[in-house]
């Protein structure tokens, strides 16, 4: 059977601060050596802000009207950006799962157009209550994966590790959300299942209580959520899983990168399970779900 013909999982880690990548490693690489096959993607903006200010070119964050923050990418920061994620964050993981045994791939957006985005002609902010457009930016949002080239790889025995930044249709480099580009890939993949590890245990209704994390929630409730609970970088891992939802994921797991075994316990529902379903249909398919990944 080839991998078009397998589930692909899909899983992102991100690379703020509180997040931890050797755990997620060692779970990978039981999964793979179990036969499961995997698309890992990673983020490193923690890096990414050090270099940067070492650099003498130090981060700047803004916000849109409707209350996303997201890097400021002029073309020095996009290259920057692509220092850090494409080299030493996206070589470092693939030396890991080298290490494991997994014959890891790493490949920025950009390589084979992987993934392939529409530049923003201009960017709306707010900046000390007042709206600004901002015309000399970098960023993008996905619009083609080149999917065939990731079955290609699957099915010769690759593990594939992406990153941002993908390639504009006018061939630039740009920023790309991780998030995003992950509920993208797994769409595009027809994965079941995209896994989104992150510094927190999942959505909370208190942010700084772990024990208000919500277990599941339907597709129909993540607007609200979003606006309710939702803080920071949070509300934009929901804007990516409904984005992945919409494209045909069943479920999209939000769970802490810092587990013990974070993939694992994920798949197994230590998270915010979020699924197109209602709850009793939900948790049906959700066991079903988790004992398919476990048996897989």
């Amino acid at each position: 059977m080839t991998m078009q013909e397998q589930s692909v999982l899909v899983v992102k880690v991100g690379g703020g601060e509180g997040n931890r990548i050797e755990p997620v490693l060692d779970d990978l690489a039981d999964l793979w050596h179990a036969g499961r096959r995997w698309v890992l993607v990673h983020g490193g903006s923690a890096r990414t802000n050090e270099v940067a200010t070492a650099l003498g070119h130090p981060p700047q964050f803004i916000t849109s009207p409707s209350g996303f923050t997201s890097r400021r990418t002029d073309r020095q920061t996009a290259l920057i950006f692509t220092m850090v994620y494409a080299g030493e964050m996206n070589k470092t993981i693939v030396e890991g799962l080298h290490a494991r045994g997994v014959n890891a791939v790493g490949l920025s957006g950009a390589d084979g157009r992987v993934l392939e985005g529409e530049r923003k002609k201009a960017i709306r902010a707010v900046v000390n209550g007042r709206r600004l457009i901002i015309r000399d930016d970098y960023t993008g949002t996905i619009t083609r994966v080149n999917s065939s080239l990731l079955h290609l790889l699957l099915n010769a025995g690759y593990a594939p590790v992406l990153c941002p930044p993908a390639i504009s249709q006018e061939h630039e480099l740009i920023n790309v959300d991780g998030d995003r580009a992950a509920a993208a890939l797994a769409a595009a993949l027809s994965a079941k299942t995209l896994v989104l590890l992150t510094g927190a245990p999942g959505l909370l209704r208190f942010p700084d209580d772990p024990a208000s994390r919500i277990a599941t929630l339907p597709l129909a409730a993540l607007d609200d959520a979003m606006n309710t609970y939702a803080q920071g970088r949070m509300r934009i891992k929901l804007l990516a899983a409904r984005e992945a939802l919409e494209g045909g994921v069943q479920r999209v797991i939000i769970a802490a990168s810092n587990a013990a075994h974070p993939v694992r316990q994920a798949l197994a529902g230590d998270g915010t399970v979020i699924s197109r379903w209602g709850r009793q249909e939900e948790e049906t398919h959700e066991h079903s779900a988790t004992a398919n990944e476990h048996r897989a």
